[in-house]
């Protein structure tokens, strides 16, 4: 029976260094949205015709994105080491619209708050994309999936 989803994700809490109240927010929505509402299904044959569901375990390491897929049972099912070079750019346009997000939300005036968060939005979008383009052919996921697993990778990027 196939059941091509996420039922469990853990992030390497290590490598989270500064925690506030609107990071902690991000990463519980983006988790609790994700276990809610995904579509995550690993394309390499194993051999034995499991199709899910899955735990996840994201971490960084030396500029790459490891993701520890699990079974439901936590046995391995394989790890995917990709380069983040690609995301660095798109990681630091989001930090910086965010940072200005929430600086809005405290004294701007409704119009800007909702500039600034169409921004941020098109920058979240645009880093899905990438992120379904560097899974291609490994992982298969819907858009609103990339977009959450690409929240839960900047909250492992936040150094300061």
């Amino acid at each position: 029976m196939s059941d091509p989803r996420i039922i469990k994700v853990d992030l390497d809490e290590a490598t989270i260094l500064r925690r506030n109240a609107d990071i902690e927010q991000e990463r519980r929505v983006a988790i609790f949205d994700l276990i809610e509402d995904n579509f995550f299904k690993p394309l390499r044959d194993m051999g034995d015709s499991y199709a899910g569901p899955y735990h996840l375990s994201i971490s960084v390491a030396d500029g790459r994105l490891i993701l520890d897929i699990r079974r439901s049972d936590d046995s391995p099912h394989e790890m995917l080491i990709l380069s983040l070079g690609r995301f660095r750019r798109v990681v630091k346009d989001y930090f910086a619209i965010c940072d200005s997000y929430y600086q809005a939300i405290r004294k701007a005036s409704s119009a800007e708050i909702e500039t600034i968060d169409m921004a941020r939005r098109g920058v979240h979008n645009e880093a899905a994309e990438l992120l379904m383009e560097r899974l291609e052919g490994k992982v298969e996921v819907d858009f609103a999936t990339a977009r959450r697993l690409f929240t839960l990778i900047c909250v492992l990027h936040i150094k300061s």
